[in-house]
């Protein structure tokens, strides 16, 4: 699977820099052909895949009315990753985020809580693992911002000192919200003054579909939900604004789990694994990862690709180019699966493990996004 030529046609780390060159940022480059406007919000609705969004096409006629293209999200397709590649621009090569979990010096990293992923009690580790440090290049906000646009970051309100958020989208004002009322109310009031870029997240389409499934009856009432969401702020937005709807991911319903904390034949050699069901990362023990990648290329087979770390890395799994303090970040073996297969780890991840839905590798269900635009 070579993902090279999928990062070349679009992907989520073209949205804001295109939202930029419309908004007359010098060094910005619209790849993505979006409007020029006076006003931009770029929307991500968490788990809204292409392929999602085309086969329920009746339950969100809005949406479905809109301009549309597909994007790559990146790999892993998973919102870790892709939130980062927004914010900042890059592809995971070179933002370095590069997946829900992954090793940041001696710590496995889960990044959505900017904590210990397992083992023991949870430790907040933004202090150990500095989210400016981890990522440590301007965010596209920050470009933003420093050339006179005024930049807003529209979210749950728990999020305003996460370490992804730190990492990822810094540079703009951050203002909380609770539920669909006060993140349209908040929408408008950054989009108050010309010049202005506002992002927005909305979680709760990727809940249902990780609790119930993709494509199931809750999962379809929150899409059609999400639906009125959007044209609700489409026509709220002042004159002269553009509406850029996207999403992280895709997403899968798990068929066949292969548990990792009871396969022998996946542990042996193996240091610490992380990443997701459908995206791991396997670090293995001095000198062993030849045999960890033969082990599981063996005992996985047809349900999974996986790939040493340089064999990933020159397919462009992580985008056109890695840089050298990230290429660590990437298990020396990196597993993705094929199908609806999934690598769960009963033991150490239960909860993840249970879950219905799920994301993170490189079927078009999972890594294809679309790019929806709406223009007032």
């Amino acid at each position: 699977m070579d993902l090279a030529r999928r990062y070349a046609a679009g992907t989520l780390a073209d949205v804001v820099p295109s939202a930029l060159a419309g908004l007359g940022v010098p060094g910005e480059r619209d790849a993505l052909g979006l409007p020029a406007a006076e006003r931009v919000c770029v929307l991500l609705v968490d788990g809204l895949g292409w392929e999602l969004l085309r086969r329920h096409a009746e339950t969100a006629p809005f949406l479905s009315s809109l301009a549309a293209r597909p994007l790559t999200a990146g790999f892993p397709s998973t919102t870790a990753t892709s939130v980062a590649s927004l914010g900042t621009g890059l592809t995971p090569g070179e933002h370095g985020v590069v997946g829900y979990a992954f090793e940041a010096g001696r710590d496995v990293l889960n990044v959505l809580g900017w904590r210990r992923h397992t083992g023991g009690k949870p430790i907040d580790l933004r202090r150990r693992v500095v989210p400016e440090e981890l990522q440590p290049r301007p965010t596209a906000f920050e470009r933003a911002a420093a050339a006179g646009v005024g930049v807003c970051v529209v979210g749950p309100r728990d999020q305003r000192d996460s370490g992804l958020t730190r990492a990822a989208l810094r540079g703009g004002e951050f203002r909380g919200v609770h539920a669909f009322g006060d993140l349209v109310s908040a929408v408008g009031a950054a989009l108050a003054e010309p010049r202005s870029l506002c992002y927005a997240y909305h979680a709760d389409l990727d809940l249902l579909g990780h609790v119930h499934g993709p494509g199931s009856e809750p999962w379809r009432f929150q899409l059609s939900f999400v639906d009125r969401l959007v044209e609700t702020i489409a026509g709220t937005l002042p004159a002269g604004s553009a509406l850029v709807v996207t999403a992280d991911h895709g997403m899968v319903t798990v068929g066949e789990r292969v548990d990792f904390d009871a396969t022998a034949d996946l542990q042996a050699g193996v240091r610490a694994v992380a990443g997701e069901a459908r995206a791991r990362h396997v670090y293995a023990s001095d000198g062993a990862a030849p045999d960890v990648l033969a082990a599981w290329r063996e005992t996985l087979g047809e349900r999974a690709w996986v790939l040493g770390r340089d064999e990933a890395v020159a397919a462009g799994w992580f985008g056109p180019r890695v840089s050298a303090e990230v290429l660590p970040r990437i298990g020396d073996v990196v597993a993705a699966a094929r199908g609806t297969a999934a690598v769960v780890r009963t033991e150490a991840e239960p909860r993840l493990s249970r879950m219905i839905g799920q994301h993170g590798s490189v079927t078009d269900e999972e890594l294809v996004v679309p790019l929806l635009i709406a223009r007032r």
